[in-house]
């Protein structure tokens, strides 16, 4: 039996591992030791390839990142804009003073320090008419907030365009964050008449922190 405390662990040593066993090892390395450019970056790797496709396919004109911390997501998703050479970012966060200056000075980022809702006009003043968004929700993790911020921010997304929830995996998967959490505020916004169906291609990988968390707008 493998010990998954076992900081030696190789996947030679692991096809046995089952998933559940597994997941807790993944989350500890997000947790602790996963980086972008030397800066914490609280993101599932595999679910982060995923976003670069989505990005590369569909050329948003604005990506809404809620959640920001020290950054590292943020600044990762304006290299992928960089490298197409189009759109810019919106970081919303309560506090950004974990922000450093490479992350806080790149050219494609504005800041809103504000929790999500609040945020939501000064949100809308950036963008105009016809641009395409793409929104990336990693704030607060409980029902209602996920919730609220999916009802507020879901019109702004244009036909064919995403709305990634993140960390839906919370009590689906490991049981950490709040209960109901995510996944059921997901789970109440589809079963609303909406234009946003679950895009489950999306979690192309098997293993994503984010089951359900990639809504298509049809």
């Amino acid at each position: 039996m493998i010990n998954i405390d076992d900081e030696q662990l190789g996947i030679e040593d692991s096809l046995d591992l089952k998933i559940s066993d597994a997941l807790p090892l993944i989350q500890n390395r997000i947790m602790t030791a996963t980086t972008y450019c030397g800066i914490k970056t609280l993101k599932n790797p595999m679910d982060f390839w995923v976003y670069q496709e989505i990005i590369y396919a569909q050329r948003p004109d604005i990506i809404i990142e809620i959640g920001n911390n020290w950054g590292g997501s943020t600044l990762a998703l304006a290299h992928y804009l960089d490298n197409i050479g189009h759109g810019r970012i919106i970081g919303v966060d309560i506090s950004h003073n974990k922000l450093i200056d490479k992350v806080r000075s790149h050219p494609r980022i504005s800041w809103i320090e504000d929790d999500a809702i609040s945020a939501f006009e000064q949100v809308q003043k950036q963008i105009s008419n016809g641009e395409r968004v793409l929104v990336i929700e990693d704030s607060a993790h409980t029902f209602d907030n996920t919730l609220k911020v999916l009802e507020t921010y879901s019109p702004l997304i244009p036909d064919g365009g995403y709305f990634i929830v993140e960390d839906s995996i919370c009590h689906h998967g490991l049981d950490v964050g709040s209960n109901p959490g995510p996944y059921e505020a997901i789970t109440e916004f589809v079963s609303k008449p909406s234009d946003f169906i679950i895009d489950r291609s999306k979690e192309s990988f098997l293993i994503t922190w984010n089951p359900k968390g990639f809504l298509r707008k049809c």
